[in-house]
């Protein structure tokens, strides 16, 4: 026995596969583990996965719309959702489950696309809705949906590339030749490896009306045709032209997107029949709850989801007295009935991600929609030239159909019959071949007469063609006229419409949500509220790692946050916006909060109360300006200013002035002047450069500027200018302080 209990343990001790383990274990560094290991995976996800390319489509997305179209679903019958799946897998070997989800969002049913590609039968969920679950595919039918004419017209006619499957038993297409510009009228989104793509859709028939204006126009204005995107939900876009015109331009940025309402005053109900494309009912009603159980809605005595086949509605019964308008501000700042959209328009341009603008997403659509019309144009040519080589020959029988016979007839063996040909009437193989094919009962003058006669129209299409193919105006011609087709067949009324923000403004927060806070903002731009009894509980106030104080200030919950950044915006929020917090916590990040451009930093954060007083801005170049606090009161509930300072010269401090103060403005080089503000005129255009305050040495620059009171000058009178702008006076060892450190914020 005991022998036997210690036989397993020498086996493994001896087991040439872990001895071979251990063996194989060495160091690497890590440099080389990135680029062995994770470099391929990720280029695999961002070329062949996540990134749509230029005709709008994931490789998800294409293999099974092309394998649809060689099973002939778009002239036939549905057929069963599984059996589309399983003829998928030839091309896309990832799973069924994957390639269904793939189908379900092109499906007609589940409402994702403002135009569908999958004509579905049966239940194939809401985009809507969060909880509805589609069947099986075993339960649903499907097949393409008569737009996809528009995918695959011309795809026999070598209008693009093909290239093997995985395993190289078929070929499949490289990009789909769509005639209008679906990559803008499809939505699509794609989380790749260090890098995303999402872009909104757009109103077919505007977004062709705006590539057809682009190739007459480069310069065309975008907004004319082209004003905002259209989701398949509906809603309504909060709508600013020049933020909208910035993410043309660039490719990024974010819009608000809210509901549609109705009230019934006979019922004394909302009904909320459209939602933004980013939530779903159960999240909203999920928040709703929420609300009402927090107390922070008192208006509302039932909620209920009533969408049926008639589409979506969501019913809210108001208690006696409550205003539906108020209700309704007041979800859409506290739910997702009021959301933000961000674009990303990343695509894949030649294998290569890049972010583009509209302008430029169309100007490489019609680039890339000229090579495949060309590359039709050559192949008709090539196709017309060959038949007329055949005729040619054909119409050289015709001088003498009695020598082609005797030919034929006298020649012994059959494989000489075509050099036979070849050399008694001086035609090519291909010819010969043509002819010796004929069968002996059209070997006749009248047959010969009917096919040479396509000789003249053969002639005069390839003279055509060549002309087309040499005229690039032509072909461009050709894809305008194609773009206004497909307009006019497929294109539908917009169904999201726009709002412009001076008709959305919305009310501020209602006074029983009104109490005193605490407000705490660290240097890297963490930002905290805390009640007067948590913050008679607390202890020490918790920060970052590298981070701290940078400022504490008493307000009122109802009051806003103006959030200057490093790029001349400031973006504005209610404390109200924020939950409580508490000492122990970092507080919420402003940048992410408050949706900062990319790279954009936080600067400093002021509270402005009622916006009575002034802000001075002192910037490197010395240079100060006064700006009233007024010009940054909107009567729009707009989140974002930009041009919220002038951008000539570095920002060095940002210091309100409830009152005129005294200023001590220090520079690198150890110079250092008071000034009253006073001294400078107030200013009521935000983006002024201000006038010179102090006047700077060869590569001195300003380094701080602080309110007296919060330096350790002792000496004032000795710092004191009269007149701007001044030199300054470099500091002695008493007034060595806080004057001399850096207003690192």
């Amino acid at each position: 026995m005991a022998k036997k209990k210690q036989q397993p343990e020498i086996q493994k001790k001896n087991d040439p596969n872990v001895m071979g383990l251990h063996a194989s274990v060495e160091e690497q560094p890590i440099c080389q583990t990135l680029e062995t290991n994770f470099m391929p995976y990720a280029v695999s996800v961002i070329v062949s996965r996540a990134i749509p390319e230029i005709d709008g489509f994931k490789p998800a997305h294409r293999k099974l719309l092309y394998t649809m179209y060689k099973m002939g679903l778009l002239t036939g019958a549905r057929t069963k959702s599984a059996n589309i799946v399983g003829q998928t897998m030839r091309l896309n070997p990832h799973g069924d489950a994957a390639i269904y989800d793939t189908m379900v969002r092109l499906a007609r049913g589940n409402e994702t696309l403002l135009h569908p590609f999958v004509d579905s039968k049966g239940n194939f969920g809401k985009v809507y809705s969060r909880d509805m679950a589609y069947a099986a595919p075993r339960y649903t039918e499907a097949r393409l949906d008569p737009i996809c004419q528009e995918l695959f017209r011309d795809i026999d006619l070598d209008t693009v590339d093909f290239t093997d499957n995985y395993d190289g038993s078929m070929k499949e297409p490289v990009l789909l030749p769509t005639t209008y510009p679906n990559v803008l009228v499809s939505a699509n989104m794609g989380i790749a490896v260090g890098m995303a793509s999402n872009i909104c859709g757009f109103n077919l028939a505007e977004v062709c009306r705006t590539a057809v204006a682009l190739i007459k126009n480069p310069d065309a204005d975008l907004l004319e045709t082209l004003p905002a995107p259209d989701f398949p939900t509906g809603g309504e876009i909060l709508y600013d032209p020049a933020q909208m015109l910035q993410i043309y331009e660039s490719g990024r940025g974010s819009f608000r997107i809210r509901a549609r309402w109705r009230y019934s005053k006979a019922d004394n109900m909302i009904e909320i029949y459209e939602i933004p494309d980013t939530t779903a009912t159960e999240i909203i009603m999920d928040k709703v709850a929420e609300l009402i159980k927090a107390g922070k809605v008192r208006e509302i005595s039932d909620m209920r989801d009533e969408t049926d086949l008639s589409g979506l509605k969501l019913t809210i019964d108001l208690k006696r007295g409550a205003d539906p308008d108020k209700l309704m501000q007041k979800l859409f700042r506290t739910t997702t009935l009021q959301d933000s959209f961000g674009c990303n328009f990343n695509i894949l341009i030649a294998g290569m991600p890049r972010v583009m603008g509209v302008r430029e997403v169309l100007s490489e659509w019609t680039a890339w929609r000229t090579d495949c019309v060309r590359r039709r144009v050559w192949f008709q040519m090539q196709k017309k030239k060959d038949r007329l080589h055949l005729l040619q020959g054909l119409a050289r029988i015709l001088l003498d159909i009695d020598k082609a016979i005797r030919i034929i007839r006298e020649t012994e063996s059959d494989a000489e019959v075509v050099p036979n040909l070849m050399i008694g009437f001086g035609i090519d193989q291909v010819q010969a071949e043509f002819v010796a094919e004929i069968r002996l009962r059209n070997i006749n003058k009248e047959f010969i007469l009917s096919k040479t006669g396509e000789t003249a129209a053969l002639e005069k299409d390839i003279a055509e063609l060549s002309e087309l193919l040499n005229s690039e105006k032509k072909v461009r011609a050709v894809i305008c006229k194609e773009l206004e087709q497909v307009a006019q067949k497929y294109g539908q009324p917009r169904r999201t419409q726009l709002v412009y923000e001076s008709q959305a403004a919305e009310p501020g927060p209602e006074p029983e949500e009104d109490y005193p806070v605490t407000v705490f903002v660290s240097r890297e731009g963490y930002f905290k509220k805390i009640t007067a009894q948590s913050l008679r509980m607390s202890g020490e106030q918790r920060f970052k790692e590298g981070d701290g104080l940078l400022l504490t200030q008493q307000a009122m919950n109802s009051d806003e946050i103006l959030a200057f950044t490093d790029r001349g915006q400031v973006y504005k929020a209610r404390i109200s916006d924020f939950e409580d917090g508490k000492a122990s916590a970092l507080g919420d990040y402003l940048p992410g909060r408050l949706g900062f451009d990319e790279g954009e930093s936080f600067f400093c954060l002021v509270l402005p109360g009622r916006y009575e007083g002034s802000l001075l801005f002192v910037f490197e170049n010395g240079k100060a300006a006064k700006v009233a606090l007024s010009g940054y009161d909107t009567k729009s509930n707009r989140k974002r200013l930009t041009g919220a300072y002038s951008d000539k010269s570095p920002l060095r401090a940002v210091i309100p002035l409830p009152e005129e103060r005294q200023i001590v403005m220090t520079a690198s080089d150890g110079r250092t002047l008071i000034f009253s503000t006073a001294q400078l005129a107030l200013k009521t255009t935000r983006a002024t450069q201000g006038v010179a305050v102090m006047t700077l040495k060869k590569k001195a620059a300003v380094q701080s500027a602080v309110p007296l009171e919060e330096s350790a000058v002792v000496n004032v009178a000795r710092y004191r200018v009269r007149s701007l702008p001044g030199a300054g006076l470099p500091l002695r060892g008493e007034d060595v302080g806080q004057t001399q450190m850096t207003l690192d914020l």
